[in-house]
């Protein structure tokens, strides 16, 4: 059943969000995990980072996600989202950010979702397989 919520989930977010939508979307993720004191000046996409999944300039308020996101579920976007702006608020990865950030509810399961991306990207590729 989750399997099948997963799939479900990543077919209704193929659909790629722009960068005004993705500063809307982190609005209202800080209203409603931050009591909007997590205030992004700009969020958008970005295609230079391949070993983060996303990046912020507190001074600045500015986000990043980096591409490879696109098509993941929405939970996920949303949790890296949450991330980056609980970093607008704490520094630094210690209890008080992880403190902050367990206020977005599927934390654990995006986190479980991204660890499960990058452990199949190391697999081997077996020809054959898929197909293929």
């Amino acid at each position: 059943m989750t399997v099948m919520l997963d799939k479900l989930a990543a077919q209704e977010s193929r659909r790629v969000l722009g960068d005004t939508e993705l500063t809307e979307r982190a609005e209202r993720l800080s209203a409603q995990f931050f009591d909007g004191r997590a205030r992004p000046a700009s969020v958008r996409w970005v295609t230079n980072q391949n070993t983060r999944w996303g990046s912020c300039t507190p001074a600045e308020g500015s986000i990043r996600l980096s591409h490879r996101l696109q098509g993941m579920p929405e939970y996920v976007i949303d949790y890296v989202l949450c991330h980056e702006l609980a970093h607008l608020l704490v520094p630094g990865h210690g209890a008080d950010f992880w403190r902050l950030l367990d206020a977005y509810p599927r934390t654990e399961r995006a986190r479980g979702y991204l660890e499960g991306v990058v452990a199949a990207a190391r697999l081997p590729h077996v020809p054959g397989a898929r197909g293929e």
